[in-house]
């Protein structure tokens, strides 16, 4: 049987302004502390923070998690959290038609944890830019965080 999965997809970008770039441990260390806070809260109160923008790194970042069920349904997005929520996530593609969304939730599945390489639009620069996602399975839900490179 399948259990639920939930993947919060954590982006890290420069930032536009600063020119700062966040590293793969900054991205990993924000999977870490919403993992803790899952544990602590439970899985609805971390779906509740991270769409209040409480995973969401910095004024102006990109540095954020998106949450979602096994199904491919994003519960919450920290960059976007109206015009994704409620919306099914498996058929995304990348802009060279990489159907990424749904080699993490693959991997999550089979791997536990691990990094998916495709192209996305920064929030930040509203560029389509090189993107790599880290993603951690936790007790049934996987929390993700990616980089801009």
């Amino acid at each position: 049987m399948f259990k639920p999965i939930v993947v919060a997809m954590l982006v890290v970008a420069p930032l536009c302004s600063q020119g700062v770039k966040h590293t793969p441990e900054q991205a990993k260390a924000l999977v870490a502390r919403a993992i803790q806070y899952g544990k602590q809260y439970g899985v609805e109160k971390l779906i509740s923070e991270a769409t209040a923008g409480a995973f969401h790194v910095g004024a102006g970042s990109d540095l954020y998690i998106s949450i979602y069920d096994a199904e491919g349904t994003i519960k919450a997005i920290g960059f976007n959290p109206k015009g994704l929520v409620g919306n099914n996530g498996m058929a995304l593609k990348d802009a060279d038609g990489k159907m990424f969304f749904k080699e993490i939730m693959t991997q999550a599945k089979a791997k536990g944890s691990g990094w998916v390489d495709y192209k996305w639009k920064n929030p930040t620069t509203n560029e389509i830019a090189a993107k790599s996602t880290y993603f951690e399975a936790w007790n049934g839900y996987v929390i993700a965080s990616g980089i801009y490179k």
